[in-house]
């Protein structure tokens, strides 16, 4: 479905902008507001309002060298309304929907350079970059070592601060951090509100985190990991400001990463599949055909050779174009690889291999049509280097790669997402997260729906049998990854975390399973989805969440380390249809070891299902129609 496109303008030239002068951007619906002003120096400053309610106060705007002594020479204002389909995603049709004026600058004592300030107004939120546009007498090289943005809030407002993106959270105010914080930086606001910092389309550009400014209170600064050099035109990347009355409507206008970059570049998208995987541990070839036929019976999609399959990862010797197993690993080295990836192939279940930077380095040119020839599915990249401009750089243009070969990409460690997988979909998630390698407790689970997974797709790796009791191999070890959570809180994950690749049974091997009653969820949850609802949730506390598939609606919900009672209203369901609903909850009385039971209710939109909820535990729930 796309809309009629509307479009008006307004032009100045030249004016001088006054202290009194401000030009103004409204959302569609009309609640938020970006006003830009500049004083009588010409230095570009604004504020962003919701319902005429300021929570970004007079702020700065520019990089280093255009951020004063400038003048407006023209406001060029647009309106889009269009929808678009993603190749896979939380909902089948995004819409794409905001007004937008680009305010061109030049400088006071030079008018032949221009700067411009490309402001977008949604609904969920603004966005505004800094463009260089190309001048008659051609491109001009540029250099930034210095944004100038910032963003003053209200006194009182509070930040869910983490210095890394494997990092855990803590609720701080705007005085004394102890580092940069990363990206989605979500705010609590005294009044109620709540609001999130990020940037969208860090393609060509190096990574921005947030620091306190030193100067200026309940002010956040913008701290560039490197210098940028460029040739114009050229475009820097989008600072997001998101803003909601209750969080979880922060999640439900998540799209607009998506909508701030480009659409999909790949022209053949027919061998980028979603879906499950699991990793492969013993790095045998008996092994893995045993987890083949695991995967076979589970219904997932893939499994995944994990590092060592090619020698010691971080060895600049070790050769990832054939199979040589770190005997760390597998002491035997019998792992032939092609035989399980035919033996997978004939079964439908799709390899990924594991590869570790340095290789990929090393390698890259030859590897990508090297693992096409075999019949790979995919690579996960391993330990990438992230935030400067070069290997930014590096690491999409390695993504752009891997889609001529038919490789999807899951890129592992610090990397966080910025709305690329819209233009190149083979890169179907990103680690960036605290996940279960480091199996946080369920207050960390339930702040990371209103931060991280704000700017896309997490692999966090979700677990299920991980329990001393249940392996005995982990009680005799003081290292051992041990769940803090319940079976149900982490069977839940797989609808409230979304990831295209979702990867179950982290830890697990295919023997710990003893095909419990429960696992007919796992069987059974999609990847991706037709539509998502945001029921209900508060940060740190709890979140539920409603995704749809087809006619049949999978719903996550968890509490953080306190038990809690809640209510499922089920108005998301279609009026008039009766629906069979399959609860599965924790259960201490149930006889399975996983202490989870199962019960059947039939249901209706108007239904409204209680909800008991054990300490770090959690719900999921199986809902189709009763025909």
């Amino acid at each position: 479905m796309t809309k009629i496109i509307a479009f008006w303008c307004w032009v100045l030239l030249p004016v001088t902008i006054l202290a009194q002068d401000s030009l103004q951007v409204r959302s569609p619906g009309g609640n938020i507001r970006f006003r830009l002003m500049a004083g009588e120096d010409g230095q570009l400053n604004y504020t962003v309002a919701w319902q005429e309610k300021e929570f970004i106060r007079p702020s700065r705007l520019g990089t280093e060298g255009w951020g004063d002594k400038l003048e407006l020479q023209s406001a060029i204002s647009t309106r889009k309304d269009t929808s678009w389909h993603p190749l896979y995603g939380e909902r089948n049709v995004i819409r794409d929907e905001y007004n937008a004026t680009t305010f061109t600058f030049v400088r006071a004592q030079d008018r032949s350079q221009h700067f411009q300030v490309e402001v977008r107004a949604y609904d969920g939120g603004v966005a505004f970059r800094y463009a260089f546009p190309e001048e008659p007498g051609g491109g001009r090289d540029i250099s930034i070592g210095r944004e100038l943005t910032d963003f003053t809030v209200p006194e009182g407002t509070l930040a869910y601060f983490t210095n890394r993106a494997q990092g855990s959270y803590s609720l701080l105010p705007l005085k004394n951090w102890p580092d940069e914080a990363e990206r989605p930086l979500t705010l609590q606001l005294e009044n109620g509100l709540y609001a999130a910092l990020a940037e969208a389309g860090v393609v060509d550009y190096c990574r921005t985190k947030f620091i306190l400014d030193p100067k200026k209170s309940n002010t956040i600064a913008c701290s560039m990991y490197d210098r940028v050099d460029f040739t114009t035109p050229f475009a820097t990347p989008w600072r997001v400001i998101m803003v909601a009355e209750k969080a979880t409507s922060l999640l439900e206008h998540d799209d607009i990463f998506l909508n701030l970059n480009l659409p999909c570049q790949i022209k053949d998208t027919g061998w980028v599949r979603p879906g499950k995987i699991m990793r492969e541990m013993t790095l045998s070839t008996q092994g893995a055909e045993k987890l083949v036929d695991f995967a076979v019976k589970r219904h997932l999609d893939y499994i995944h050779f994990d590092a060592g399959w090619y020698g010691y990862e971080y060895s600049r010797a070790s050769d990832a174009s054939r199979v040589n197993v770190d005997p760390r690993r597998n002491p035997h080295n019998d792992l032939n690889l092609a035989e399980v990836i035919r033996y997978a192939k004939e079964r439908g279940i799709g390899v990924f291999l594991y590869v570790n930077h340095i290789a990929l380095e090393k390698d890259l040119d030859s590897l990508l049509p090297l693992y096409h020839k075999w019949g790979v599915a995919g690579i996960k990249f391993g330990f990438v280097h992230v935030g400067s401009y070069r290997w930014t750089v590096w690491l999409h243009e390695a993504v752009k790669k891997c889609a001529r070969y038919h490789l999807m990409v899951d890129v592992h460690d610090e990397y966080r997402p910025t709305g690329f997988s819209r233009s190149y979909p083979n890169l179907l998630t990103a680690e960036g997260i605290r996940g279960n390698e480091e199996m946080p407790d369920a207050n960390h689970n339930t702040i990371l729906p209103f931060t991280r997974f704000l700017c896309g797709p997490a692999d966090y790796t979700i677990c299920y049998y991980h329990r001393p009791e249940w392996k005995p191999y982990l009680a005799k070890s003081r290292n051992a990854r041990v769940l803090k959570t319940t079976s149900m809180h982490q069977m839940a994950l797989s609808v409230i975390y979304y990831s295209p690749l979702q990867f179950l049974y982290w830890y697990d091997r295919p023997e710990d399973s003893r095909d419990e009653p429960e696992l007919e969820f796992f069987d059974r949850v999609p990847t991706v989805w037709d539509d998502t609802r945001v029921v209900g949730g508060e940060v740190g506390k709890f979140i539920t969440v409603a995704r749809r598939k087809g006619d049949e609606w999978f719903v996550g919900c968890i509490t953080n380390n306190d038990a809690r009672d809640l209510d499922l209203n089920l108005s998301f369901l279609t009026s008039g249809k009766k629906y069979k609903a399959t609860v599965y909850y924790d259960d201490p009385a149930s006889p399975v070891r996983t202490r989870v039971s199962i019960k059947q209710l039939d249901v209706t939109s108007a239904i409204v299902l209680p909800m008991h909820l054990l300490p770090s535990g959690g719900q999921a729930i199986w809902i189709r129609p009763s025909n």
